[in-house]
């Protein structure tokens, strides 16, 4: 759930692409103003660069730049830890001033120490890395605490009258009943809502043998999705959630979300290092998009169903047709469970939900 505010200047802005005849159009910046992080997960492929790499940092002047070239209505700020910025409330605060709604992605360790610097908008929701109780969360963090920790930073931001949003990574070894038992934990919370993605198989991270294989993905979002909870509030577009599920096929939209960080523009995506362009007409111009995506042959693309490049594939399905908008009516309600359900049934995993992915987050 988002409020209508948000929700009214997305579909404004989309529809405005599609008037306009843009097949390719950005909806969410990502934003790194940093890499460094203060946790070192197993599954992070970002925080692997040398030191001189890891101390770079992005400008607010920068980043304003960056969100006013691309002109997404939405910025996420994953890293790295952004927190550990000694800029991120002048970064926030321009995004603020230019009406961009701001999904700042933290692991929280620093979220109380630093909640002060921030004044509660309907522009700015701290989107929590929370990937599952507090035995899993621990473990895919590599660090005992971390789950405590984080629980008192949502708390005080949520009583401080800040949006808030958890942000969770699913890796092969989820165990579906510890998941939904979550989910009910962060809604006893009072977050406004979960975002959910499988984990995407960076080449550096150092964990490479819990990313999930696309048949596998779609068993396990089905064990968890199944009779959906009433109290459960997602902050996803209800058919990036039947993806998940193998009841509807996408393809790949890499261009929207695309990255700028430290090095520039950042393509194909999010998630793919392939080189970087100076200007965000460049990379959307000069990228060869057809080399990505599931259906490009790419083996780097295969098993991907990750959040940044499909969900936008979501929201462009919803307002493509009147078909695409009865799917979604159809998805937010029920579930668009007679689509395409090749796998085999979901197994039953008792090892815990592994590393996070740098935000969607």
């Amino acid at each position: 759930m988002v409020p209508i505010s948000q929700a009214w200047t997305v579909a404004s802005y989309v529809l405005k692409q599609k008037i306009k005849g843009n097949k390719r159009y950005p909806l969410v910046l990502m934003l790194e103003p940093l890499f460094r992080c203060n946790l070192a997960c197993a599954g992070c492929g970002k925080i692997q660069y040398p030191a001189h790499v890891l101390d770079k940092r992005l400008t607010p002047e920068q980043c304003w730049a960056a969100a006013e070239e691309c002109g997404a209505p939405m910025v996420s700020i994953p890293g790295g830890e952004p927190l550990i910025h000694n800029e991120i409330d002048q970064i926030v605060a321009g995004l603020v001033a230019r009406k961009k709604y701001i999904y700042l992605c933290t692991n929280a360790i620093l979220l109380k120490k630093k909640i002060d610097l921030f004044k509660p908008s309907k522009y700015l929701t701290f989107s929590v890395h929370m990937d599952g109780g507090k035995e899993d969360h621990d473990e895919a963090v590599c660090r005992d605490g971390v789950y405590e920790t984080a629980l008192e930073g949502i708390k005080e931001a949520v009583k401080r009258g800040f949006r808030v949003t958890t942000n969770t990574t699913l890796f092969d070894g989820a165990n579906p009943e510890r998941v939904r038992a979550f989910f009910d934990e962060m809604m006893k919370l009072g977050v406004e809502g979960m975002m959910l993605s499988p984990g995407y198989s960076y080449q550096k991270a150092p964990d490479q043998e819990h990313f999930l294989h696309r048949d596998k993905t779609k068993a396990l979002f089905r064990a968890i999705l199944k009779d959906k909870k009433k109290s459960w509030r997602f902050n996803l577009s209800p058919l990036f959630l039947e993806f998940l599920q193998g009841n509807i096929d996408y393809e790949c939209t890499p261009w929207g979300n695309p990255t700028y960080n430290v090095f520039g523009w950042q393509r194909p995506c999010y998630l793919l290092q392939e080189g970087y362009v100076n200007t965000f007409k460049e990379l959307i111009e000069t990228t060869k998009w057809e080399n990505y995506g599931h259906k490009s042959g790419n083996e780097k693309c295969a098993d991907c169903m990750v959040h940044c490049g499909y969900e936008p594939s979501s929201v462009d399905d919803t307002f493509s047709s009147f078909a695409g908008l009865g799917r979604t009516i159809r998805a937010t309600f029920g579930s668009l469970a007679s689509g395409p359900r090749d796998e085999p049934p979901a197994p039953k995993p008792t090892a815990p939900a592994a590393a996070p992915e740098p935000a969607l987050h």
